[in-house]
């Protein structure tokens, strides 16, 4: 009775939040995805290494989430093949459980929405995986534990692999999204493999092509420019030897309105003239003999 009445509560919580993943950070779509993940454990009362796929909305179409549970001394002996992840043997939970549950997503045409690295191109989907603690399925939530693989790496297989045209696997990195928003980047060894030692989510990333730019625009540009320049200069000068001349002109109009000279040929020059009077001399003693 009390798992019917969880189940009821937990399903009008995934009703009342599918209308709200636009909004979603990769965060909560972590989340959001792994309540219907443990969804999909509870209706099919689970079987120990059975995986199991997650039914999600019409609106998530292209996102794939499935789950399985198993117990950790098999993952020790034998290690775990889920989907894109080949888990190696050897490895055991952190803390140790008896039972863990392994949750697999593919965003697939949703990856690029979530996860952008400015500069680099996905050509990949992002996928990942996180482990809980499923030694108890009738807990509301599964608490979230690691994986200690003992120095083996997890190897992730990238099956929709496709390069740009002029683009091989050496312009390939493995891409590693932390939980804490950075990236961390790697080679790839194998054209459509990557290599881990935990959980999250990975991708494979090529760098984008600088366009360049054409040249002539450039010296079109300079042409121009040098060109305004000239002609800027040379209107200058006419204009300042315009302002001159009709500065003398003026100086000339006020000078023969002020007096009327008589005008004398001097060479080929016309030049002003003024009519010469001498002044009388005037005898400062007129008793003079």
């Amino acid at each position: 009775m009390s798992l019917t009445l969880h189940w009821l509560v937990f399903s009008l919580y995934l009703s009342s939040s599918v209308h709200s993943l636009d909004n979603f950070s990769y965060h909560s779509l972590d989340t959001f995805l792994q309540d219907f993940a443990f969804r999909a454990l509870v209706r099919h009362r689970p079987r120990t290494g059975a995986l199991y796929k997650a039914s999600l909305p019409a609106h998530l179409s292209g996102m794939e989430v499935s789950i399985v549970r198993i117990r950790s001394r098999t993952l020790w002996k034998k290690g775990a093949n889920l989907s894109s992840f080949q888990i190696p043997s050897r490895t055991v939970p952190v803390p140790h459980v008896r039972r863990l549950a392994i949750v697999y997503q593919n965003l697939g045409n949703w990856s690029s929405h979530y996860y952008r690295v400015s500069g680099y191109s996905l050509i990949t989907s992002v996928v990942g995986f996180m482990v809980f603690d499923a030694s108890n399925t009738r807990e509301n939530s599964l608490r979230s534990i690691s994986l200690d693989t003992i120095g083996k790496p997890i190897t992730i297989h990238f099956s929709n692999l496709k390069y740009p045209d002029g683009m091989n696997s050496a312009a390939a990195r493995c891409a590693d999204f932390n939980t804490n928003g950075t990236v961390h980047f790697s080679d790839t060894i194998l054209p459509n493999v990557c290599y881990t030692s935990d959980e999250g989510h990975f991708s494979v990333l090529v760098r984008l092509k600088r366009k360049r730019r054409p040249w002539y625009p450039w010296v079109i540009g300079v042409v121009l420019g040098f060109s305004g320049l000239v002609l800027t200069g040379y209107f200058g000068l006419v204009f300042i030897r315009l302002s001159k001349t009709k500065r003398i002109q003026a100086m000339e109009r006020q000078a023969d309105e002020g007096v009327n000279f008589d005008s004398r040929w001097v060479g080929s020059s016309k030049m002003p003239s003024a009519t010469v009077i001498r002044t009388q001399p005037v005898l400062e003693n007129v008793d003079f003999p």
